[in-house]
């Protein structure tokens, strides 16, 4: 979500929604657990919801920061705000910035550049509107797309340089994204407000990539196909483009009202979005001759003689919402909250159309132990469509299913210092399960097929907020299972357990001097993955990244802060599947910071 509107990806296609820059945006809210009351697509786990920043100062302010770091990353960001009448009642802010970059990866550098304007006005005691325009454009030259081999013919496994790429000096993956967004907020009844948001959105984008899904030939150092002798194929090139258009706008209202002697609160409202995506493809096949001796591939193989572009989807979705709820105050320390949410989904294909509606119920009962201790429970279905595709390159059903969850929560100091405990329970229809059977027409996707009967359940506990006045800490630990209708385990490259730890603390010797850190642990991941040579076993090992970092407040407005983040240059891998993507190694980074 942005500024509350639900957005549903395509992620078929990178569009660089993951690499929007997060200078444009206030902060980042994370909501636990399913959220389809929210959003109408709930997903089981969480949804992010990123705020952007408005134009709240009547006096003219901002801050300018420069960052230098490994693999020659240099990065600029302005922040301006002022007000634009002499009342301060119309007022303006820009960001603007540049940043650009190599990588551990040969070949690899990226650049991008950003801009926001947004004029905030009050049009009365009561009213306010806002308005801007967002625009980003990030150029990549020698992307990767997918990693390195990790298996031989023999199951052996390799192991490679962190620095190796599988990405030719020609590739690129470029993109423009222009947004422009509208808010409109009145305040009535003394305790209510009704706000309308809305926006539009076009994403460009234009690649040439390739990739290399194969086997190794340990004798020989030739690429073998993992799917055998009828699809002698060891990876691909695609020159892919085109454009993603939304448009959406979101009304609610939200305030209090009185009942039976007890003051209660209530939200109800509705939800609109339209999105098109209309791409373009080109695809050739790459053969185990085409590469040769794989141990010498350094990047220098001949771009693909392309074809012209066929269109390769046309997807029109359309997505219409009601919704309502409600937080009873049934006794001073019992709340009762109930709500639903009706979504009508429609996508239309090229080859065929699938629409489905669904209602998303919510109860949830909390219950006030003392001043600081409370206890809840909470249901939610679950709705969310997939950009998954069968063999017959239709999309999956949507995800249904159910969520329940109950725990306790403390909150002390005005909130300074907050702790969760919770459990959970997911269960889940129409998953996705990777298949190794091709997608006709398609240039090298392979489908899905949708699995019933999944059931997740786990506990999560979590610490955030201040120690001490000059201690601050966030500690947190998830541990869940998830295995399908028949016992099996579901996706097992996923970790189980995960453990984060971040903290930080102002020397009172030194008021000026802040340090910190933090770890990142996770448990032992696999996935088997079946090829004519045997069933070969993906796997990392439990590791764990720790990070440090170190603030100095230089003066009253200008501070510096240096990051080491893998301190002890962990090796890992990000993706437990048929190729190696490593993690990021060691790196540093300074950044120089002034607020005015």
């Amino acid at each position: 979500m942005v500024d509350g509107i639900p957005t549903y990806f395509e992620s078929r296609w990178n569009l660089g929604d993951a690499l929007t820059d997060t200078a444009l945006y206030e902060r980042v809210e994370v909501v636990r657990g399913a959220n389809g009351l929210m959003t109408g697509t709930g997903n089981p786990s969480a949804s992010i919801n990123m705020i952007r920043k408005h134009a709240t100062s009547r006096e003219f302010k901002g801050n300018v920061s420069t960052e230098y770091s490994s693999w020659n990353k240099q990065r600029y960001v302005m922040d301006l705000q002022s007000p634009l009448t002499a009342d301060g009642n119309v007022r303006g802010r820009i960001v603007a910035g540049y940043q650009n970059n190599d990588s551990w990866l040969d070949r690899y550098n990226s650049e991008k550049a950003f801009f926001s304007g947004i004029i905030d006005a009050d049009l009365g005691a009561t009213t306010s509107l806002s308005a801007g325009y967002e625009y980003q454009k990030i150029d990549v030259n020698s992307p990767t797309w997918g990693g390195l081999p990790r298996w031989n013919t023999d199951g052996s496994k390799n192991s490679y340089d962190r620095a190796r790429s599988t990405a030719p000096d020609w590739a690129y993956n470029n993109k423009e994204i222009n947004k422009f967004f509208v808010t409109l907020k009145q305040r009535f009844a003394e305790s209510w407000q009704a706000t309308l948001n809305a926006t539009h959105t076009e994403v460009k984008f234009d690649s040439k990539m390739m990739y290399i899904d194969a086997l190794v030939d340990k004798e020989t150092g030739t690429l073998v196909s993992p799917y055998g002798a009828s699809y002698p194929v060891v990876g691909g090139t695609g020159w892919n483009s085109g454009k993603r258009k939304v448009d959406a706008i979101d009304l609610f209202a939200d305030g209090a009202y009185e009942l039976f002697g007890r003051q209660h609160n209530m939200m109800f409202g509705g939800s609109y979005s339209k999105q098109n995506n209309r791409y373009f493809s080109a695809w050739a096949n790459v053969f185990p001759d085409d590469i040769g001796n794989f141990s010498a591939f350094n990047g220098n193989f001949p771009q693909t003689r392309w074809a012209p572009q066929n269109l390769a989807q046309d997807d029109t979705t359309h997505m219409k919402s009601l919704y309502a709820a409600t937080r009873i105050s049934l006794a001073d320390p019992l709340h009762l909250i109930l709500g639903a949410r009706y979504t009508n989904w429609r996508v239309d294909t090229l080859t065929y159309s699938m629409e489905k509606n669904h209602t998303t119920p919510y109860a949830g009962l909390i219950y006030d132990i003392n001043d600081n201790w409370s206890a809840y429970a909470s249901y939610t279905s679950i709705f969310q469509p997939q950009n998954k595709r069968d063999k017959a390159g239709q999309y999956l059903a949507p995800i249904t299913g159910n969520n329940y969850e109950a725990g306790l929560k403390s909150d002390w100091m005005n909130s300074r210092l907050t702790t969760t405990l919770s459990v959970f329970r997911i269960e889940q229809d129409n998953v996705a399960q990777a298949t190794t059977i091709p997608i006709p027409g398609s240039n090298g996707e392979f489908a899905w097929k949708p699995t019933d009967g999944t059931v997740s359940k786990g506990v999560e506990f979590e610490v955030n907020g201040a120690i001490t006045d000059n201690w601050q800490m966030t500690f947190g630990a998830t541990r869940y299972v998830a295995e399908d209708n028949e016992g099996n385990t579901v996706n097992p490259n996923l970790p189980r357990t995960s453990v984060k730890l971040f903290t930080r603390y102002r020397l009172p010797a030194i008021p000026e001097l802040t340090v910190g850190g933090g770890v990142n642990w996770q448990n032992r991941v696999y996935k088997d993955t079946t090829t004519p040579y045997g069933t070969f076993r993906a796997e990392q090992g439990s590791y764990a990244l720790v990070d440090l970092f170190t603030r100095y407040q230089v003066t009253k407005n200008f501070s510096v802060q240096g990051n080491i983040n893998n301190l002890f240059d962990k090796t890992y891998d990000t993706n437990i599947d048929g190729s190696i993507v490593y993690g990021a190694p060691r790196n540093v980074s300074l950044t120089a910071n002034y607020q005015f």
